[in-house]
């Protein structure tokens, strides 16, 4: 994939926060250098060719609610079966299939744990699966952010 220089600016400067602004996209244009239609532009594209998996915020799960990663042991005949279900509550998101027993990976979030142990007890009542469920203990935190800096 070919990242010309407003991606790289573009990525470099707004990963970890973006503008908060009534007009952030026309705010990160200006201090770029360029019109918002063009932000706008180069954002799209870098979602269209994978670059850019989405744009939004990241929430402090811990103060908006509860929310803990959960594993199911999915047979594999099943695994569609079983993801497709699981896709379908809004409160789950990053699932992921991995290589091991416990194969299905994702989050689970709610307004309280109270929720959050409701949809576990309905996903095992749906599925026929036991819910291995691992709450966050502790947050260690580590940038995620990936400077791509100069090309040459």
């Amino acid at each position: 994939m070919h990242i010309d220089a407003l991606s790289r600016r573009l990525i470099d400067r707004y990963q970890h926060g973006m503008p908060l602004c009534a007009e952030p996209y026309r705010a990160m244009a200006e201090e770029l250098g360029c019109s918002e239609g063009e932000v706008l532009a180069c954002l799209e594209q870098l979602q269209e060719d994978g670059g850019l998996s989405r744009i939004g915020p990241v929430f402090e799960h811990s103060r908006a609610g509860a929310s803990t990663l959960v594993a199911l042991a999915v047979p594999e005949a099943r695994l569609e079966q079983v993801a497709a279900r699981i896709n379908a509550f809004p409160e789950v998101n990053h699932n992921y299939l991995r290589e091991h027993r416990y194969n299905l990976w994702f989050v689970l979030t709610g307004p309280d744990r109270a929720h959050i142990d409701a949809l576990l007890a309905e996903i095992e009542a749906d599925t026929g699966l036991v819910p291995l469920d691992l709450p966050m203990l502790h947050a260690f935190r580590i940038d995620l952010g990936f400077p791509l800096g100069d090309p040459s």
